[in-house]
């Protein structure tokens, strides 16, 4: 027995100074890729210190109740919880990869008994009892197993900032659906009130013309305006709920009711959001981190098949006793090695294919990384335009409501005056709950760009 460890362990002594750090194939380099000097749309002061992107989200949004949703979202999302699935998945296929590198070795025991007739008639049970072993081992000789190691273990990292891409995704998700959310609030908020001072004056108009004051066609049309707001607070509260059913399920949970914090109006938020530099949003987009780990695992595939133009090695080995006692079951045994080395000679130009299939995968990875760049400037080029132009648009429909609001009071001076028509007055009405409902919809346009501008700027996947 001792010669036959004596003999394996010989073999694996060899087998390892065999081992040689030769590894075909290109080893990564990232592609050029030629960064903006700024953003358009950026102040200049805008591109200085960090970014917007590098503050986490839980400092980024100052109302409470958005930060419990958004960290119920982080937790109980099906979109996190399918990528955390997937990490999962990577580090298995990681173990299974890198296990290749390695020896195999079996062992195995096995028992028989038989009972038959011997020499003289007479009959009789034997028994024999085998156990052995056996070794198989290709030697990574050229790196194709190093090369799919490297691979499965950029796998295993895109996996990672894939996850932290859908965190920013749905921090951006939620977010933008909550101010939603509160942009319908204040809406409905503007039609109640609306309503109400409606009715008020469709009470008055009755009563001045039963006092013979007015026609009925002041009353008609007094009505009409107090329809259509009670048509549009129906409307907005089926919106209103068809938008807590949506935010339910984007944190996890069954359609229901969400909570809220401050109101539209009371939503702050940085003025001015510091962009950074180009250059470094290219480490903070998970997406384009995520491209740039695909990059790495499809240029890791080349080197696997251009190993198959080299030569296989292979060891083996085997051992093992029998006996038909189990007193003498290790006394005696027996022991083979082999060794094979298999050069492929004609294959009809199969592994030049392979080689050209994992040259042109990895251009086409090259070219999605290159694009999800230049992609990531636009986006970044596009919010921080939008944001801006959002603001001064809110501020223009802050001073068309001051108009609309002066312009309603002097047309009620002048119709209780007797100086006008009714419909001067229905007519600046529409204008004022127009103008209301508008700026509520600039504050949300201006909200949302903050947030587009948040995520496009790589923010939302650190806690």
């Amino acid at each position: 027995m001792s010669r036959q460890r004596t003999t394996l362990a010989a073999m694996l002594v060899a087998s390892a100074l065999l081992w040689p750090a030769c590894t075909v194939g290109p080893n990564y380099q990232r592609p050029v890729t030629t960064p903006l000097d700024a953003f358009r749309g950026a102040t200049e002061s805008a591109t200085l210190g960090k970014s917007l992107g590098d503050e986490a989200w839980a400092n980024v949004f100052h109302d409470e109740a958005l930060k419990r949703l958004i960290s119920a979202g982080l937790t109980n999302s099906y979109d996190v919880r399918i990528a955390a699935s997937r990490i999962l998945q990577a580090e298995a296929q990681l173990g299974i990869t890198r296990a290749d590198q390695f020896p195999t070795i079996n062992g195995q025991v096995t028992g028989q008994k038989t009972h038959g007739p011997v020499s003289g008639g007479e009959s009789k049970t034997t028994g024999v009892a085998q156990v052995g072993g056996a070794l198989s081992w290709e030697i990574d000789f050229w790196g194709k197993y190093r090369r799919a190691t490297e691979s499965a273990r950029a796998q295993l990292l895109a996996s990672e900032w894939a996850r932290r891409a859908v965190f920013t995704t749905l921090v951006s998700q939620i977010a933008t659906g909550y101010f939603g959310l509160r942009s319908l609030d204040a809406q409905l908020d503007i039609s109640e009130r609306t309503l109400t001072g409606r009715e008020e004056s469709l009470h008055l108009t009755q009563v001045r013309e039963h006092g013979g004051a007015t026609s009925m066609l002041d009353v008609r049309q007094a009505e009409q305006l107090v329809f259509a707001a009670r048509g549009v607070i129906v409307d907005l509260r089926r919106r209103i709920e068809q938008q807590e059913n949506a935010l339910s399920v984007l944190i996890g949970k069954g359609p229901g009711p969400i909570e809220r914090g401050p109101a539209l109006i009371a939503q702050d938020h940085a003025p001015e959001v510091p962009a950074g530099l180009p250059s470094a949003l290219i480490e903070r987009r998970p997406d384009i981190q995520q491209a740039e780990q695909l990059l790495v695992a499809t240029n890791a595939q080349i080197g696997v098949a251009k190993a198959a133009y080299f030569p296989q090695v292979s060891l083996t080995a085997a051992g093992g006793v029998a006996s038909s006692s189990l007193a003498s079951l290790f006394t005696t045994g027996a022991w083979a090695f082999g060794a094979a080395l298999v050069q492929p000679i004609i294959n009809s130009g199969r592994n030049r294919s392979k080689v050209a299939f994992a040259e042109e995968r990895r251009h086409e990875a090259e070219l999605v990384y290159q694009q999800k760049s230049q992609q990531a400037f636009r986006e970044v080029s596009d919010a921080l335009v939008g944001y801006q132009r959002g603001r001064e648009f809110r501020e223009t429909q802050e001073a068309l409501l001051a108009a609309a609001q002066d312009a309603h009071r002097l047309a009620d001076v002048r119709y209780q005056g007797g100086a006008t028509s009714y419909l001067e007055v229905l007519d600046t009405d529409s204008r004022l709950y127009v103008a209301e409902l508008g700026l509520a919809q600039a504050r949300l346009a201006e909200l949302t760009g903050f947030v587009e501008l948040y995520r496009s700027l790589g923010g939302g996947w650190e806690p």
